[in-house]
């Protein structure tokens, strides 16, 4: 996956950090058992894929042409097993 560039944009990254963050203030709120702030928490987390979303949309992600699945070399033609050479 890392020769296709996936997710190495300014979009995806702004996008998983906010997404990150929320995380981190959900578990936080939950070990402290404030259901108010994990759910806070919950909301920046969707809030990082909104914002990655708008991002992409603004220009900042992955074109369009990049995004197919690279081509990879056909498979060697094998024996059938018990065939001995």
């Amino acid at each position: 996956m890392a020769g296709s560039s996936h997710g190495h944009t300014p979009a995806a990254w702004t996008g998983v950090i906010i997404a990150f963050i929320g995380f981190c203030v959900a578990g936080a709120f939950m070990v402290m058992a404030q259901p108010l702030g994990f759910w806070a928490g919950m909301v920046i987390v969707a809030l990082g894929g909104v914002v990655g979303a708008i991002m992409r949309a603004m220009g900042l992600g992955q074109p369009k042409e990049t995004h197919a699945a690279p081509r990879t070399a056909a498979a060697a033609p094998r024996e059938p097993a018990g065939v001995e050479s």
